[in-house]
């Protein structure tokens, strides 16, 4: 039987009086890659920020494994649950090691000094994404995509159960999208559970195994990538139409857009 490691139900947000998630009950299953597409302001980065504890709900609640979110003490949740978000900044001038090493924060004993074992870890998440060669780089030198390849090895050296992506792939060029996609995708060979917002909605076909289109904080439609990716629930979601073809070599689903689109 399935494990759900998050189930959602009645939940609804706002900021000021401006409704921004308006009653979605959802049952994410453990062990896949989910995928949350809509429009811009549909609320897709709320959600995740409130299944991360971040903001209380105004209704409704969030189980994750069975407890409420909210009562979670944040350095355990921190072992649980690991972020990539759309945007990151830092004023200091941290290293990129240091950065990286800050994934493993959760773990250490306060005021100890990372072990051996911790560095090993760093090192071998700085060799997997690529990012050895400006290790010892400052944080404030990198470009943004540079910086958010930083981002994602400080997520994946957390090794939490749980990965959430926030457009984590937003300031990379193509190649460095799918070789971090591919990492993450790796991840639930080994049980984990991702959940994604994307806007690239070929992207989410290609990688996720269940997908949520959402529009206006409301869940339009979740299901399986192969059944809820349809030309039908792409135009009601986001207003275009187009036409769905199976990539020649993988027989993922892809959407070919048309040209004209009216707001």
């Amino acid at each position: 039987m399935a494990k759900t490691i998050f189930k959602i139900s009645g939940l609804r947000f706002s900021f000021g009086r401006q409704p921004v998630i308006n009653g979605i009950d959802l049952d994410l299953e453990a062990g896949l890659f989910h995928g949350i597409v809509g429009p811009n302001g549909s609320g897709k980065t709320t959600l995740l920020m409130l299944m991360l504890g971040y903001y209380r709900a105004e209704t409704g609640r969030i189980l994750f494994d069975g407890k409420d979110i909210l009562s979670i003490p944040r350095r355990h949740l921190a072992r649980e649950i690991a972020l990539v978000p759309q945007d990151f900044s830092i004023n200091f001038d941290f290293s990129v090691r240091d950065v990286v090493m800050m994934g493993r924060y959760p773990y250490l004993p306060r005021f100890s000094p990372p072990s051996r074992e911790e560095v090993q870890k760093v090192s071998d998440i700085l060799r997997e994404m690529g990012i050895s060669k400006f290790a010892d780089r400052s944080i404030l030198t990198l470009s943004g995509g540079e910086k958010q390849w930083v981002v994602f090895a400080r997520a994946l050296v957390q090794d939490t159960p749980v990965l959430l992506l926030d457009e984590a792939t937003s300031n990379m060029d193509i190649h460095h999208t799918i070789y971090a996609l591919d990492r993450v995708r790796q991840r639930i060979r080994t049980g984990k559970t991702i959940i994604g917002v994307f806007h690239d909605l070929n992207l989410a076909a290609m990688y996720c195994d269940r997908l949520i289109f959402m529009s206006n904080g409301r869940i339009v439609l979740e299901g399986s990538t192969e059944e809820a990716f349809c030309e039908e629930i792409i135009e009601k979601t986001f207003g275009v139409s187009g036409t769905i073809l199976l990539h020649p070599q993988t027989g993922n689903k892809q959407m070919m857009f048309q040209k004209e689109a009216t707001l």
